[in-house]
């Protein structure tokens, strides 16, 4: 039931996502110095895959790269900035999500390690009992034996020999 719950919930979170994605690149071209900055940005962005795609290709990477003209480069930073603004609120909400099934594990864990310790003190507990019925049993053979009724207390050994002879009929 959590998993489709959290796959509505990211489908939600990335739907809401988009338009304020769109409206950060609406924006991004209009202020001034934010523009300049993202400018810059999408330049260094041209020069870097420019040079691996000339490396990939096997062509010579010390040439002179062009840069972009304005309006490419404030698009270019805008598309990146909607895509970063998507991608780190997904990444956020993977974040989350790990987050939380490791406190369920954890819990889960704890809870498994309580009724293992319970266990454990049920089991000693058990041990002890039977340890105090066999020294009373002893007790009480040893007060018979005192008594001469070994005989009529003593219910292993005739058991036993009633076993004995019935089998041997």
């Amino acid at each position: 039931m959590i998993l489709p719950v959290f796959k509505l919930g990211t489908l939600a979170l990335k739907t809401f996502c988009k338009p304020i994605a769109n409206r950060l690149k609406k924006e991004a071209g209009l202020h001034p110095k934010f523009r300049q900055i993202i400018i810059n940005i999408a330049q260094a962005n041209h020069r870097l895959t420019t040079n691996m795609q000339r490396r990939i290709y096997g062509h010579s990477t010390d040439v002179a790269i062009r840069p972009l003209d304005e309006e490419k480069a404030v698009q270019a930073a805008a598309d990146l900035l909607g895509e970063l603004f998507v991608f780190s609120v997904a990444g956020a909400a993977v974040i989350f999500e790990v987050q939380r099934s490791s406190r369920s594990e954890a819990r889960k864990e704890e809870q498994q390690r309580l009724e293992l310790e319970a266990m454990k003190q049920r089991d000693e507990d058990l041990m002890r009992e039977v340890e105090r019925l066999r020294q009373k049993l002893a007790e009480l053979e040893q007060l018979a034996k005192g008594r001469e009724l070994i005989g009529a207390l003593n219910f292993r050994h005739a058991y036993d020999s009633e076993n004995e002879k019935a089998k041997s009929t």
